[in-house]
């Protein structure tokens, strides 16, 4: 018999707790804060690495602030911006974590931050004093700078983005034809995370073709309709295009779109292919669409107004994932904190139309389904998954995850031998996948609901991957603390799907790749354009050794490994066809 998810994510906080030795000098385990633990979901922080880096003055001290000087206060902030606001938000009014306002920390005292901090909880909030990432002394500094006013980051508006605009080479002098032999759809983008680089590498020899300086920590990949211009965007908002057809691919334009961002992407519409780029950025809160030849900053949209289901004001309300649409001339544009889905048409430029959708808050990641109709988007904060009909403008469905908190990247298309077709995702914290059914046509009585829940190898998953052509579904855990756990993808077959509680194959990797030192933990499986390979990396500290493990698909045993000393921290990694397709 299965152990149920609660005492599944209670078995989890207790091993991690272990791994991570939470043994704190002249505190027994009794004497702990009440509910507070350590899990693998604790080390999914969104950073915001770059505002890190912006000098900001004391706001106006006020009756009762504690002592702290400007070098102390600037180094709270960095500290704050690099592990906190990526979940609290840059003002502090709370996002996936708990709102840090002074009305309210005020209240809870000093001790209790502290505290807090410290241990964290099982929540999501990382131990960050505990696990050793910060000292006591940054501990007490953290809680003394969450009881001061939160300083504003500058605003980022058109000209800064033109200021920081630059044509490498004008669209005139850009190739006609493609001058190379490289097979393009077969080529996979790669983040090399922390040297602010990708790497192309062909998907039939493995060969690195070239290694490009972008942004830092690219956060995704994206392919222009024609499949000839590469978007990649970095967490410090550094939007790069590079031209495919050149001789040596290369940057051809670039521009910052503001100070921390996650997602880029290119008009999609029969009759609009590359015409347009749209990028949304974290800080400030805002999206801004661009000529799809140049990156020239054509229109800003700020993402600033009302939570949907509240009526209130939110003055940080961040784009996450944006989706071009196959049906219509529209941008869709994950609003996080408001619940806000917005259709943007942008077949008219000079007038653009805006669809708002309610949705659900904390909007993340999603994928299409397999028709390439339905957006499906995780609400990870509220345990829901949201579609949107991309074909008709509307809410399709709202779907309750058991309690649990969605991470799909893009999710998994899967035929299901019960259920028909259904889109896959993992969960933060916890070892299961939902399936949730996606054909309201053909299986009506299976749409839109979770129609089945798979149990995989352990908590800290942040991928699901299959393709047309696999008979599998992966699982990845890279936020498990057991190494032989993040070290290792489950996998499995899709014809035992239809089994009551249908096992899977574990893969070890990192054994497979022959890394000894470190963690290295496996995460974000991809194909290559057949479907009959999948690449996973192999991602370990940036002055150790990672690697690329590509799988045949079809044996489930090792074909390759890819090891450079130029493979550095890789993550991501984008197949061009199956990007710029929708192929997951």
């Amino acid at each position: 018999m299965k152990p149920t998810p609660a005492i599944r994510r209670a078995t989890l906080l207790t091993s991690a707790a272990v791994a991570l030795g939470l043994a704190v000098t002249g505190v027994s385990a009794q004497e702990k804060p009440k509910d507070h633990a350590d899990g693998p979901a604790a080390a999914y922080e969104p950073s915001m690495t770059t505002l890190g880096q912006i000098q900001v003055e004391i706001p106006g001290r006020k009756p009762g602030d504690p002592v702290m000087t400007p070098a102390e206060f600037q180094k709270a902030t960095t500290m704050y911006f690099e592990r906190c606001a990526g979940c609290h938000g840059v003002l502090r009014k709370g996002a996936t974590g708990k709102a840090l306002t002074p009305d309210l920390t005020r209240a809870n005292g000093f001790e209790y931050l502290r505290d807090f901090i410290n241990y964290g909880s099982p929540a999501g909030m990382p131990n960050w004093g505990t696990s050793g990432e910060l000292t006591e002394d940054d501990v007490d500094l953290m809680a003394r700078y969450l009881l001061l006013e939160p300083p504003a980051p500058p605003e980022y508006g058109m000209p800064e983005m033109r200021a920081s605009w630059k044509v490498h080479v004008a669209p005139e002098d850009r190739p006609t034809e493609k001058m190379n032999d490289w097979d393009i759809d077969n080529l996979f983008s790669v983040t090399l995370r922390d040297a602010g680089q990708i790497a192309l590498i062909d998907g039939a020899s493995y060969e690195i073709k070239a290694v490009l300086d972008t942004g830092y920590a690219v956060h995704i990949s994206r392919i222009s309709a024609s499949g000839r211009y590469l978007f990649v965007i970095g967490r410090d908002a550094k939007v790069n295009m590079i031209d495919l057809w050149m001789e040596s691919p290369d940057t051809v334009a670039e521009i910052k779109v503001g100070s921390e961002a996650r997602s880029v992407e290119t008009s999609k519409m029969e009759g609009y292919e590359d015409k347009y780029a749209i990028a949304g950025a974290y800080w400030p809160p805002q999206y801004v669409i661009m000529d799809g030849d140049t990156l020239e900053p054509l229109k800003i949209k700020s993402t600033r107004g009302m939570i949907y289901d509240e009526q209130t004001y939110h003055p940080e309300p961040r784009v996450a994932a944006i989706l071009s649409s196959h049906y219509r001339p529209e941008f869709i544009v994950n609003i996080k904190e408001t619940g806000i889905i917005q259709l943007v048409d942008y077949s008219n430029i000079d007038a653009l139309k805006f669809t708002d959708i309610e949705a659900e808050r904390f909007l993340h990641d999603g994928g299409l389904d397999s028709s390439k109709r339905y957006f499906l988007t995780a609400a990870n904060a509220r345990n829901k998954v949201a579609v949107i009909d991309t074909k008709e403008g509307t809410l399709e469905a709202l779907i309750e995850t058991d309690g649990l908190t969605p991470h799909p990247g893009r999710g998994a298309n899967i035929d299901h031998p019960t259920y028909g077709p259904v889109w896959a995702t993992s969960h933060l914290g916890d070892d299961t996948v939902a399936l949730i059914g996606t054909d309201p046509e053909g299986n009506p009585d299976n749409a839109w609901k979770m129609v089945q829940q798979l149990y995989a190898m352990g908590g800290g998953s942040l991928f699901v991957k299959t393709h047309p052509e696999s008979e599998h579904l992966y699982v990845d855990a890279p936020l498990n603390p057991d190494a032989e756990v993040s070290g290792s993808v489950a996998v499995f077959k899709v014809a035992d799907l239809a089994q009551e509680e249908p096992e899977y194959t574990v893969l070890p990797l990192v054994e497979w790749a022959g890394i000894a030192e470190g963690q290295p933990r496996v995460v974000q499986g991809e194909f290559n354009k057949d479907g009959n390979e999948i690449w996973f990396s192999v991602w370990n500290a940036a002055d150790l050794q990672s690697a690329i493990v590509v799988v045949d698909d079809k044996t489930l045993e090792l074909k390759h490994v890819i090891k450079d000393e130029r493979l550095i921290t890789p993550t991501g990694k984008f197949n061009v066809y199956n990007t710029r397709a929708d192929v997951y």
